[in-house]
């Protein structure tokens, strides 16, 4: 079976040419996304307005500004993490800078009306975390001597409920707090996120979260699409790993495509490792063994056709990953999505399913040559699967400025029943050739019988 999925593979993958490109859309978007939705502030309270008093010397706003004029391409927030200057914010704010240096160049703004040129120290893509500092201008100016925001200890956690406020610059309109709640960490998560009940608008991304004694707790990062007060947060302590490595890093001046490509191959090993150790659980199909994965960092949802309906019956579940990595522009990458439909196409007859059944399976769209990603190479084959016959397709798309990593996708469709059949697809996006080889292999696996009866 593998060395049959090997062959497979290796001839769907053959000769993959790269080439150079920029950013592109993702192929989906995640449940969250970078700067929030737009809300009402609430009033703050009194210990809003202390805090934000006290701290307000140390938040900055973050502009990435065109090379060669004024225009703002990007608005986030910032804080800083050390007296000499020194700056948190997220990945996503500067992400443009970091990957077209020629083109960008980087800016803050103080609460009090300063300003000055950012560079670039290092970033942590997986976190969504960045770390830059002020350009000594010599002229006395800069961020110098204006103090820094601590990080709260770990070994003092939060309690669900506490107070906390998030500070930043919403939609460039001008400085703010805003009153949330600690709700602990958000489950199914593959890496650890704050689940914050409060507001996260777009400009805010990368501001600090602040308890009540004015220790960060967080870095603003996302929110929930179509959700109220739902908003996401990088535990404090990942910014603060990140401050103590790279404090006395040296600026980065080229294009940080193979340091991020470095970056997303190591977490998509860690990802595609703990997702192969995990066994598949049932779908519950009284015919078909179909691979559902254990909702530890993934979440499941599933629907069903009306029991009096009187055409094609199905189950239909897909289960993704909530969260992926910010690359730049619309491109995401470094998550994984699964669903399967099981058809009952009794009450049709044979020659109507099969036209149905096969519509289905023709309709999947596996993308095409953009400038992120090339053109999807497939392969399809005949599986035997312990004696369950499969119709296997594998693709696979490289990205282009991304050395080495793929996204690939697998589409099964069982080919044994007249009037019943399943269709299953598996998506992952980023990751190396062997791991595509890994993931395929553990997803035909998942396929099997649950009862041979035919109808």
């Amino acid at each position: 079976m593998k060395s049959c999925l090997r062959t497979l593979l290796g001839l769907a993958f053959a000769g993959l040419a790269l080439g150079a490109a920029a950013q592109s859309p993702p192929p989906s978007a995640p449940a969250s996304a970078p700067a929030a939705q737009a809300g009402a502030a609430p009033v703050v309270s009194a210990s809003a307005r202390r805090l934000y008093e006290r701290s307000k010397g140390q938040l900055l706003q973050i502009r990435t500004l065109l090379k060669t004029q004024d225009s703002q391409a990007s608005v986030g927030s910032g804080f800083l993490v050390s007296d000499d200057g020194h700056v948190v914010t997220n990945y996503h704010v500067i992400s443009q800078f970091a990957l077209e240096p020629d083109s960008y160049r980087l800016r803050y703004a103080t609460t009090d009306g300063q300003g000055g040129a950012l560079e670039l120290l290092d970033f942590d893509a997986r976190r969504d975390l960045a770390l830059l500092r002020a350009v000594d201008d010599g002229k006395g100016a800069g961020l110098k001597g204006r103090g820094a925001l601590a990080f709260r200890p770990q070994t003092q956690p939060l309690a669900k409920g506490e107070r906390i406020y998030s500070m930043g610059n919403p939609h460039d309109v001008a400085f703010a707090v805003v009153e949330g709640n600690y709700n602990g960490l958000v489950e199914r998560s593959f890496d650890p996120l704050i689940y914050y009940a409060g507001g996260i608008n777009p400009g805010m991304s990368g501001g600090p979260v602040l308890d009540e004694d004015g220790f960060v707790v967080g870095v603003n990062v996302s929110t929930m699409l179509f959700a109220q007060q739902v908003s996401f947060l990088v535990p404090g302590e990942f910014a603060a790993a990140l401050v103590q490595r790279s404090l006395a890093a040296k600026p980065i001046r080229t294009a940080a495509w193979s340091r991020l490509r470095d970056q997303l191959t190591k977490y998509q090993d860690e990802l595609v490792t703990r997702f192969v150790a995990q066994p598949w659980e049932s779908a519950n199909h009284a015919r078909y063994r179909l691979p559902v994965p254990k909702q530890d960092f993934m979440r499941c949802w599933g629907r069903s056709t009306a029991a009096d309906t009187k055409g094609l019956d199905f189950e239909r579940s897909q289960c993704r990953m909530d969260h992926a990595i910010f690359v730049g522009g619309n491109l995401q990458t470094g998550w994984l999505d699964m669903s399967h439909e099981a058809y009952d196409g009794e009450k049709l007859g044979a020659l109507r399913f099969a036209r149905q059944y096969s519509g289905s399976f023709r309709n999947e769209r596996l993308g095409s040559s953009d400038k992120s990603r090339t053109a999807p190479h497939c392969k399809e084959q005949f599986v035997d699967r312990a004696g369950l016959p499969l119709r296997a397709v594998v693709c696979l798309r490289a990205y282009r400025k991304l050395e080495g990593l793929h996204d690939v996708s697998i589409l099964v469709t069982t080919v044994d029943a007249a009037t019943q059949g399943a269709l299953g697809r598996f998506d992952a996006r980023g990751v190396s050739f062997d791991n595509a080889l890994k993931l395929a292999a553990h997803y035909l696996e998942g396929f099997a019988w649950t009862s041979t009866k035919a109808k």
